[in-house]
């Protein structure tokens, strides 16, 4: 292994730790509205980034507001952001953390399932077979519980289709957040000012009961945008040094994290249904990883 190489592991397998223990984080920070932490996140990561790009004279995410096809591939996937954003949240404190790391469990196959459907890329036979034992997995839970598993579902697709969108806006990885967070900018003031005990707008007084809160609480609410930007930019470079099968593998760091936090930490129930299924979809993570090495072989 090359020191590139060596350089590129540390970084990306930092970014997905980051990832992997941030349910702590979002745990700290309970006592603050799911949606309300939303928009911190929104806005604060706009004027971190922001600053950062506009103090390197970067405007190239600020002309993609003034080309109407680059705009039009630019609102939804601000939406997509925002939504997966907001859920994960509400899924992590509202005790649904493993059925958040199956959906980033999932992701992979999903995006290989989209690159089939949207630009005709051929699926290898092992990554036919990944998908079909995920999906058995996923049939499990929905069998067993009698219910999809949504959370795990709308996290994968929303991350899914929120990668796809990115290609097409040719933006380095800070490029893109700042301009994805300009455009969330209006859902992160509207969620701000919006009441959510009441169906009006209370303009800042619905946040009065931040005020009530520790110092320590308010202190890592005002860390919400640091904590979006740093593993992103740890990724983004650790991304450009290594091969995407080593990628593909260091990925699952973060669901893995995930899942042992939510069973060892935070006690969520995790039924014998919830086992077997798991099995199925980390049977189709290592069908997943090895079809990325036989490809590398290929070439």
């Amino acid at each position: 292994m090359d020191k590139t190489s060596g350089k590129g592991i540390i970084l990306a397998s930092l970014s997905f730790i980051m990832w992997g223990v941030f349910p702590l984080y979002w745990k700290f920070l309970i006592a603050v509205d799911s949606l309300h932490i939303l928009a911190f996140r929104i806005l604060l990561s706009l004027v971190l980034v922001g600053t950062v790009l506009l103090a390197n004279k970067n405007t190239a995410w600020l002309a993609v507001f003034r080309k109407p096809k680059k705009a039009a591939v630019l609102i939804p996937t601000a939406l997509l952001i925002c939504c997966n954003w907001g859920l994960y949240i509400w899924a992590v404190n509202r005790g649904h953390t493993i059925d958040a790391s199956l959906g980033y469990y999932i992701n992979p196959l999903i995006s290989i399932l989209l690159g089939l459907i949207f630009f005709r890329e051929r699926l290898r036979p092992l990554q036919w077979v990944a998908a079909a034992i995920a999906l058995t997995g996923v049939l499990i839970v929905t069998l067993a519980s009698g219910a999809l598993p949504w959370v795990s579902l709308v996290l994968a697709l929303t991350f899914g289709f929120y990668g796809l969108l990115k290609k097409k806006l040719e933006l380095s990885a800070l490029e893109s957040l700042g301009a994805e967070t300009l455009a969330s900018a209006p859902i992160g003031i509207f969620l701000l000012f919006f009441n959510f005990g009441s169906p009006a707008f209370s303009g800042l007084q619905g946040l009065g009961y931040l005020s009530g809160l520790p110092p320590q609480t308010l202190a890592l609410l005002a860390l919400c945008g640091l904590v979006t930007v740093l593993p992103l930019y740890f990724f983004a470079h650790g991304a450009k040094m290594l091969p995407l099968s080593t990628l593909g593998f260091t990925q699952f760091i973060n669901p893995t994290l995930q899942f042992a936090l939510g069973l060892f930490v935070f006690k969520e129930a995790f039924p014998v249904h919830h086992f077997v299924a798991f099995i199925f979809i980390w049977t189709a993570v290592i069908v997943y990883i090895a079809s990325l090495k036989q490809k590398k072989k290929e070439k």
